[in-house]
C-alpha cells in the first residue's frame, strides 16, 4: 500500500496549533459550542418530552442539529484543545481509524442536519395555515421525520467507511500532503490519511468537498430563498384581505417570517464559516506559502464558529430557549 503521508519535523504554527492568546479565544469558542448546544438539547428536548405526542417537528430537527454540533465539539474540538495544551496522546492505528471515521461521519451529519432544518421549513410553508389537530390527540412524531433522521445518519455513516479504513497513525511530528476538508485541518493526535494511492485520496477529498460543502450550501440557499419569497407572497396576499376566517393565518405569517430569518442567519453563518475553512485548507493543499500556516489557524476558528454561534442565533427565534438564556444571564 502506498501511503500519501510524510513524516517530517515541522514547526508548531505549521500544524495549525495556536499560541497563548488565540488558544484562549479558541477555548472560549469550543466551550460555547459545548455549553450552548447542550443547552439547546436540554431546553428544546424538554418540550419534546413534555408533549406526549413527541413535540413539534421543528423542535426535533433543532435537537438533531444541536446534537450533531455537540458531538463534533466533544469528539474533535475538545481533543484539539487538549492537544494544544501540551498533552501528548498518540493513539495506535486502530484508534486513529476509529477517530477519523467518527470525525468524518459527524461532520457530514452536521452539514446535512443544517440543510434538513432549512428544507423542512420550506416544506411547511406550503401549508401556511395552522395544522389540523387530531381529535384523538397527538399520535407521536411523524414517521417521515424519523425516517429523515435515520437516512441522514445512516447514509453519512456509509460514506465515512473509507475514513475508518484508510487511516493510520503517523506520530506527533507528522504532517500530510492531502487534507480532507470535512474531517480535520491537521494531523490531529498524529492520525493521518493512508489511501492506497494519491489519486484515490484526491478522489475522496474532492467528493467530500462537492457532496458536503458545495451541494449543501447551494441547496440551503435555494430552500431558504424560497421560504422568504413564500412568506413575502403570503404577507402581501393577506395584508389586502380583511376576512375574519383568515385571522389565524395572518397571525402565523409573522412568526414564520421570523423563523425564516433565523434560519437564513444560520445558513449565512454556515456559508461564511465553512467557506473560510474550504478556502484556507485548499490554499494550504496547493500553495505551501508563508501565509498558509495562519490560514490553517483561520480554518480552525471557522470550523468551530458555526457550532459555537448557532445556539445564540437559535435563541433569538425560539421563545423558550430565549427565556431560559435570559434567566441564566440575569442570574
Amino acid at each position: 500500500m502506498e501511503s500519501n503521508r510524510t513524516v517530517i519535523p515541522i514547526k508548531k504554527i505549521l500544524t495549525g496549533q495556536l499560541s497563548s492568546v488565540p488558544m484562549a479565544l479558541y477555548l472560549i469558542l469550543v466551550l460555547l459550542g459545548v455549553l450552548g448546544n447542550a443547552l439547546v438539547i436540554s431546553v428544546v428536548g424538554e418540550n419534546i418530552v413534555r408533549e406526549h405526542g413527541g413535540g413539534r417537528s421543528s423542535d426535533m430537527i433543532l435537537v438533531n442539529m444541536a446534537f450533531s454540533n455537540l458531538m463534533v465539539s466533544v469528539t474533535r474540538n475538545i481533543l484539539l484543545v487538549v492537544s494544544d495544551l501540551g498533552l501528548e496522546v498518540l493513539p495506535n492505528k486502530d484508534c486513529c481509524q476509529l477517530l477519523m471515521g467518527v470525525w468524518v461521519w459527524l461532520r457530514s451529519v452536521n452539514v446535512w442536519s443544517t440543510f434538513f432544518l432549512s428544507a423542512f421549513h420550506f416544506h411547511t410553508l406550503r401549508r401556511i395555515a395552522p395544522p389540523i389537530v387530531s381529535p384523538n390527540g397527538p399520535r407521536g412524531p411523524p414517521k417521515a421525520l424519523l425516517m429523515g433522521f435515520c437516512f441522514i445518519w445512516t447514509i453519512n455513516l456509509i460514506y465515512s467507511v473509507p475514513a475508518f479504513v484508510y487511516s493510520t497513525n503517523g506520530g506527533k511530528n507528522a504532517t500530510e500532503t492531502l487534507m480532507l476538508v470535512s474531517s480535520t485541518t491537521r494531523p490531529l493526535l498524529g492520525c493521518l490519511w493512508d489511501f492506497p494511492s494519491t489519486y484515490s485520496g484526491l478522489a475522496f477529498a474532492t467528493a467530500s468537498m462537492v457532496i458536503h460543502e458545495i451541494i449543501p450550501i447551494l441547496l440551503m440557499s435555494v430552500t431558504n430563498l424560497g421560504s422568504l419569497l413564500t412568506l413575502y407572497a403570503h404577507g402581501n396576499m393577506h395584508s389586502k384581505s380583511n376576512k375574519v376566517q383568515d385571522a389565524p393565518v395572518i397571525r402565523r405569517v409573522p412568526a414564520e417570517r421570523r423563523a425564516a430569518k433565523v434560519i437564513l442567519a444560520l445558513i449565512l453563518l454556515f456559508i461564511v464559516s465553512w467557506g473560510a475553512s474550504v478556502i484556507s485548507v485548499n490554499y494550504f493543499n496547493y500553495n505551501r506559502g508563508a501565509s498558509s500556516a495562519y490560514l490553517l489557524v483561520l480554518a480552525r476558528f471557522s470550523n468551530s464558529a458555526f457550532i459555537a454561534l448557532s445556539p445564540i442565533i437559535l435563541a433569538v427565534g425560539h421563545r423558550r430557549l430565549r427565556a431560559v438564556l435570559k434567566s441564566i444571564i440575569s442570574y
